[in-house]
């Protein structure tokens, strides 16, 4: 039986005290719309720009200034926190899983290796969450996410903001939100594999 993580993200949120500090990972803007908007309410957010997957460089660039368009647009007040563009992580992490299909074993240790940083950043920078936008797209599974997320809470000692942003329309919101704000949207998820998946469509 799946488990709804909206639900206990909505459990966390109504059960906060103060306003904590979060380190949101994104991948790209559009993705990133309707979480902030969603979470802006809740937290202190600072936004962690950490996709050593995304191939080419330009395409990294290209997402990464479509993200700080958004939030000059939205007009919000957070920092974007960028470590710079390391595709030697990512092609170190699939090597041997070059032929995996999108959403399978390669996907799952690209999760962890993006949400791993972001744990470790947050974690040395006394954050009190650490989450994802990417569960917000219907093609990631956040079963899997959140997974991780647990993991990760334990191994680092810092809270995950367990959360599905898909749910309640999020995925339809953050499509609103880019059109409004006429943003650059990808047509793939933004590895080389993932590319030649379109291509060879």
């Amino acid at each position: 039986m799946k488990t709804n993580y909206q639900i206990i993200m909505e459990n966390i949120i109504n059960n906060l005290e103060k306003k904590p500090r979060l380190l949101l990972h994104a991948c790209c803007g559009v993705c990133s719309s309707s979480v902030l908007e969603k979470l802006i309410p809740y937290f202190t957010i600072t936004v962690l720009y950490y996709n050593p997957n995304i191939y080419p460089e330009a395409e990294y660039q290209k997402r990464l200034s479509t993200l700080k368009e958004l939030i000059e647009k939205m007009y919000l007040n957070i920092e974007v926190m960028e470590i710079g563009y390391d595709s030697e992580k990512f092609e170190k992490m699939s090597k041997g899983l070059e032929k995996e299909k999108e959403g399978g074993e390669r996907c799952t240790k690209c999760f962890y290796l993006r949400l791993e940083e972001t744990a470790k950043i947050a974690k040395e920078k006394k954050y009190d969450y650490f989450c994802t936008t990417l569960s917000v797209s219907p093609y990631k599974d956040s079963q899997k996410l959140n997974k991780i997320g647990k993991v990760l809470e334990e191994k680092y000692n810092i809270k995950y903001l367990y959360s599905d942003f898909k749910k309640k329309e999020g995925y339809k919101r953050s499509n609103e939100l880019s059109r409004k704000y006429n943003l650059y949207r990808q047509n793939y998820c933004g590895c080389k594999y993932s590319l030649n998946e379109i291509t060879i469509k």
